[in-house]
């Protein structure tokens, strides 16, 4: 297998207009492979850290001039000569040369950047597809679990999909970060998006009936709306759903991204909700509140429904919705094995919300789904709301055969790489190309 010969690195913009590393991995034989690093706004205390230029008045403190001369210099050295097919000894290699918990000395957007770049390249060298390179990776791990009850063939997954934002996505217009649609009566990924482009049209349709914004959208291209509180997002959305003949449940369901972190006052241990005015909420009224909604609403999953470190809260939200209600966890374990560990022993939510960049490393990634898949923990591989044309993630979801992605609404071309890329390898995969529907909810 050819080695790797050459790091090249460079600072490149996201979706938001914000800096960050992209950088090409060169093959010993030529080929080469490329990977954009994307960047989180509603992050989490325990992700991994990226590296922004901070002290300079370049690009107003957000450019990655350090993370790239890192790769040049650091990280280069210390990777250069490794076998490309041998994605864990060059994750490691990576993970030594930082020497850090959360990749604070170099950046995890530094080492990242070189991780996914090789495999990239790994799957240039051998002229396949970026999925079947992953899937060869996800194999090996995934194959030596005793029994064979993890999915291992290429599989096109469900998406999960922003129809409207609010929180850190869309200038806190609502409390919770996003509603979403799930289109579980998809019959296969391609009717899936079809389904998704006419709740996305239709959702626009009933915000103008009422009266509200329909044009402006959020970072991740979902409407923005001013609303009168939280659960008229849920309305607009089924309303939307009537009106393109689905049926709500059956046809499409909703998921919300609640992002509570980001209104939980640690010093009170309360949650602030603008809607609920002066009053603050404990962690059981937020399960009364969340649970009050699937109640009313055709609500399949909830993400991060209690804060980050609120683990007796969460405990609480499993016990009484998990065995309905798939409850993900994103700022709760950051794509970190230590914390979904102590999730699992502790019987805390029941899915993972998979990014790349919280962990810094391909490998680590797959350590994060591997334990997640072993312990029936639902993994949902996950886009940021800072993203670019890079649609590594979509191979990423196929290749593990993951189940289930959430890249964002169908408003925006950053957004569309990912959902375009599905759709080409849909056709790769032939006219029964395996698809997760419905059944990967539970």
């Amino acid at each position: 297998m050819a080695v790797l010969q050459t790091l090249k690195a460079r600072q490149v913009l996201d979706s938001r207009g914000r800096p960050t590393v992209e950088v090409d991995a060169i093959a010993s034989n030529g080929a080469v492979g490329r990977a954009i690093v994307p960047s989180g706004a509603s992050t989490g205390r325990h992700e991994a850290i990226e590296l922004r230029d901070s002290g300079s008045s370049r690009y107003g403190g957000l450019g990655v001039g350090q993370a790239v001369e890192n790769v040049r210099t650091v990280i280069a050295p210390a990777v250069v000569g490794i076998e490309l097919d041998d994605q864990a000894a060059i994750d490691a290699a990576l993970v030594a040369v930082d020497g850090t918990a959360n990749k604070g000395r170099l950046g995890a957007n530094a080492l990242l950047g070189v991780s996914l770049a090789v495999a990239h390249a790994a799957a240039a060298v051998r002229g396949e597809e970026l999925f079947v390179h992953l899937n060869r990776l996800w194999k090996k791990r995934a194959e030596a679990e005793q029994g064979g009850s993890i999915a291992v063939e290429p599989t096109l997954p469900l998406p999960m999909v922003n129809m409207i934002s609010g929180g850190l996505h869309a200038g806190r217009n609502l409390d919770i970060q996003d509603v979403l649609i799930i289109p579980v009566g998809a019959e296969n990924y391609s009717h899936a998006l079809e389904m998704i482009v006419a709740m996305y049209r239709a959702v626009g349709g009933v915000l103008s009936e009422i009266g509200a914004e329909s044009v402006l959208v959020g970072d991740e291209g979902g409407y923005g709306p001013k609303l009168r509180n939280n659960e008229q997002a849920f309305e607009v959305v089924v309303d939307a759903m009537v009106a393109c003949g689905f049926e709500p449940g059956r046809d499409v369901a909703i998921a919300v991204d609640v992002a509570s972190t980001h209104f939980f006052d640690p010093a009170t241990k309360t949650y602030r909700l603008s809607e609920a005015s002066l009053r603050a909420f404990d962690s059981g009224d937020m399960v009364d509140m969340l649970a009050r909604w699937v109640g009313r609403y055709p609500i399949v999953s909830i993400e991060d429904g209690l804060a980050e470190d609120d683990w007796e809260g969460w405990k609480t939200l499993t016990e009484r919705l998990g065995g309905a209600v798939q409850l993900i966890g994103d700022d709760l374990f950051v794509t970190q094995t230590a914390r979904l560990e102590r999730g699992i022993a502790s019987q805390t939510a029941n899915s993972i919300l998979i990014k790349v960049n919280q962990v810094g490393t391909l490998s680590e990634t797959l350590d994060a789904l591997l334990i997640a898949r072993r312990h029936g923990y639902r993994p949902v591989v996950s886009a940021r709301s800072g993203e670019t044309e890079d649609a590594t993630i979509a191979d990423l979801a196929v290749g593990t055969a993951a189940g289930q992605i959430k890249i964002g609404s169908v408003a925006r071309s950053e957004r569309l790489a990912k959902y375009n890329r599905l759709l080409r390898i849909e056709e790769s995969l032939g006219p029964n190309a395996p698809f997760a529907g419905r059944a990967t909810l539970g």
